[in-house]
């Protein structure tokens, strides 16, 4: 049996309207988190993405 680990990134709009995005991958529990994180820290369009293993999400231009 293979296991195949899904990595998360995380991208947003902080509050002064400035795209974001996460420097670092997360598993799925824990990407969660950091969304919750984000968003009351007042954080708009957080948004959870797949990424591969290596990878991180571009911020939304």
């Amino acid at each position: 049996m293979t296991n195949t680990m899904q990595n998360y990134g995380l991208t947003w709009t902080d509050v002064d309207g400035e795209p974001g995005a996460s420097a670092v991958a997360y598993d799925q529990p824990t990407a969660e988190k950091r969304k919750t994180e984000l968003e009351a820290a007042g954080c708009t369009g957080v948004e959870i993405v797949a990424v591969r293993p290596g990878q991180l999400p571009d911020s939304r231009a």
